[in-house]
């Protein structure tokens, strides 16, 4: 009898496993294969005696162009006409990246805006002390 525990890797509700080996080991999962979307691994373990153990990764795929949207969130409530500004692009391969259309394009958050106007409020108010010393 083996002394190492085996390894059995599914992958969501599979009944049949992905893999099967004895410990450790090291593998990697081939995401390019998954649909988009979410996603489990579950690793179940037995050792020599019998006993098992199970481990469960939910992780989400995202192989295809990411897709970023400005102007709603997600489960906003929302009444009228919305601006929205929808970007998507895709990341190329593993060995190049796609410069053209990888950036999306956003607003100025509003701590910029409040630093930027404490910055303006305190030059006018230094002035305003400078010249007034004759």
């Amino acid at each position: 009898m083996s002394d190492k525990s085996t390894i059995y890797i599914f992958l969501d509700a599979e009944t049949q496993p992905i893999a099967t080996t004895t410990t450790p080991v090291s593998f990697e999962l081939d995401t390019r294969k998954l649909t988009d979307g979410e996603h489990v691994l579950k690793i179940v373990s037995k050792d020599p005696t019998g006993k098992e153990g199970i481990r469960k990764i939910p992780f989400v795929v995202r192989n295809g162009p990411a897709i970023a949207v400005e102007g709603i969130k997600e489960n906003a409530v929302v009444d009228g006409v919305l601006p929205l500004m929808v970007n998507a692009y895709g990341k190329g391969d593993q060995k190049s990246f796609l410069i053209a259309g990888s950036e999306t394009p956003q607003s100025i958050p509003a701590w910029v805006w409040v630093v930027i106007i404490s910055f303006i409020g305190w030059a006018m108010y230094y002035l305003i002390r400078y010249f007034e010393h004759p």
